[in-house]
């Protein structure tokens, strides 16, 4: 967690963005910005999505089963 907080602090900071503005422009509040930038695991998952969204940062889920596990899942 401590490296995807990292990661999104470079992005806001690289956007010119306070804790704040990001937080208000995500839908978040300002300690759920301070929680992911402090590696908090804490999180909620669509809160990170949020703020992922807002600075441009997708989330991609995948390892090496994945094309079987969506087929059952679509089954």
């Amino acid at each position: 967690m401590e490296k995807i907080g990292a990661l999104i602090r470079c992005h806001r900071k690289k956007s010119g963005l306070t804790q704040r503005q990001l937080a208000d422009l995500a839908g978040v509040g300002k300690t759920v910005v301070f929680d992911i930038e402090h590696g908090k695991e804490t999180v909620q998952f669509n809160s990170l999505q949020n703020v992922c969204q807002v600075l441009n940062i997708s989330i991609t889920l995948d390892s090496p089963i994945m094309n079987q596990c969506m087929e059952e899942i679509n089954a």
